[in-house]
């Protein structure tokens, strides 16, 4: 039997997933961050489960093949996960000045976007979006 991945792309509506979210300020933030990433990466949104995501790549593991999104974003309880997908590597004097948030392994962890400066936030994004289309090319 293949291996599936549970995250995929999915024909459900994301503003309709996004007008879900509670509470309103969260999903305010998320509505922000949807227009953000569309104006950044010229990409239509797409939900893949419970994350907004922006562009594709294809990868090999060492047993499927699989696909995954390029940058991207999920409300989740504790605030808004921000998807980096190159890591942080080059981004150590972006993130000193970004404002209040938490790192995951491929992620920023925010609790509301008042919190950051947005301009470093937009320039870590497009950043990040370049380095996976170089990587990725469609």
């Amino acid at each position: 039997m293949a291996y599936k991945l549970k995250t995929t792309a999915t024909d459900e509506n994301v503003v309709g997933f996004l007008n879900t979210v509670d509470p309103k300020e969260k999903r305010e933030d998320c509505l922000r961050l949807l227009d953000m990433m569309q104006d950044i990466t010229g990409e239509k949104a797409v939900l893949w489960g419970k994350i907004i995501g922006f562009g594709k790549y294809k990868y090999k593991a060492s047993s499927y093949d699989a696909e995954y999104l390029k940058t991207g974003f999920a409300p989740r309880a504790a605030g808004i996960s921000v998807y980096l997908m190159t890591g942080y590597e080059d981004y150590s004097k972006y993130l000193t000045k970004l404002g209040k948030h938490k790192k995951g392994k491929s992620c920023l962890n925010i609790k509301k976007l008042e919190d950051l400066d947005l301009e470093v936030l937009k320039t870590m994004i497009k950043l990040d979006w370049d380095k996976m289309s170089e990587r990725y090319p469609d």
